[in-house]
């Protein structure tokens, strides 16, 4: 069945390479017109989510926020298989990167770089486009794909574009590598934590919420630079990613410092354009316990 899985995929990839940008979003348009009105993918999930983080917002800024969601999603879905196909022309006209040079002094002068990213519009034409504009070892870390034939494919496709993919499995033993290394490394870090035990919990989004604790301990043991990547939709298949400073040597602040700093940032960005963010994760499944309990 994974093999077979994995034969549609190069179909549809081979389709989508072979299809100009004005079809692709034909397509993209009936994807969210599925999802939105058929499937209805997560739509409690996405309304609940989107009611509780903006409780000051009228139903009807709710239900638009909730078709902007949809619309982005569709978009998103659909460009990511199409930029395995992308040359790297095709990538550099439509992912501008900008203020990247101080990561990039940060590189050449020894200091390994985490650059906190999140699901927030075409995160997935980042991993394609950052690699080629720096000349040190750029890292993803991911969780490997169930389907080992679609993940060793992707991994192969990315390695060619100077991009490695780690599974976090192995994070620790790339981040000691890094010592005499300089890595640039890309680390998503705005979903629910599979730990909870070892979750950092800071305010987001109008409540108390889990957070990763993997960037922050690492950034605070090898005293890594921090940065964000934002993401910003111009036009329809054209995006700008600009490189925020976030904090350069975090080794001596307190815990949550890192993680607040980051989900204060996310969060800002969110509210300025809400439509552009994956709201149909279970974001806030896990609820902080009192300390009486």
């Amino acid at each position: 069945m994974k093999r077979f899985s994995y034969y549609v995929f190069l179909g549809f990839l081979f389709f989508l390479k072979i299809t100009p940008f004005f079809l692709l979003y034909l397509v993209s348009d009936l994807m969210f017109f599925f999802m939105y009105y058929i499937l209805k993918y997560r739509r409690k999930v996405v309304y609940s989510n989107l009611k509780n983080s903006f409780p000051e917002k009228s139903e009807n800024e709710i239900k638009k926020i909730v078709r902007a969601f949809y619309r982005n999603l569709s978009d998103i879905l659909v460009e990511s298989v199409k930029g395995y196909s992308m040359s790297p022309e095709s990538f550099r006209k439509r992912y501008k990167i900008e203020n990247f040079e101080f990561v990039a002094h940060y590189l050449k002068s020894g200091r390994t770089v985490i650059a906190l990213a999140s699901h927030y519009g075409n995160w997935e034409w980042g991993i394609e486009a950052v690699a080629p504009v720096f000349q040190e070892k750029v890292v993803a870390l991911y969780k490997p794909l169930s389907n080992m034939y679609i993940d060793k494919y992707l991994d192969e496709k990315r390695k060619m574009g100077g991009m490695y993919l780690i599974p976090i499995t192995e994070t620790r033993e790339i981040f000691e590598e890094s010592v005499n290394n300089p890595t640039l490394f890309i680390m998503a870090a705005d979903q629910n934590p599979g730990k909870v035990s070892k979750a950092i919990w800071v305010p987001f989004l109008n409540r108390e919420t889990a957070c990763l604790h993997g960037p922050e301990s690492y950034a605070k043991r090898y005293n890594t630079p921090l940065v964000y990547f934002d993401v910003q939709r111009v036009k329809r298949g054209y995006y700008t990613l600009y490189i925020r400073d976030l904090y350069e040597n975090p080794a001596q602040t307190e815990t949550g410092f890192v993680t607040g700093l980051y989900m204060q940032t996310l969060e800002k960005i969110i509210k300025d354009k809400p439509g552009n963010w994956l709201w149909s994760h279970k974001r806030w499944k896990h609820k902080k316990k009192k300390e009486n309990e």
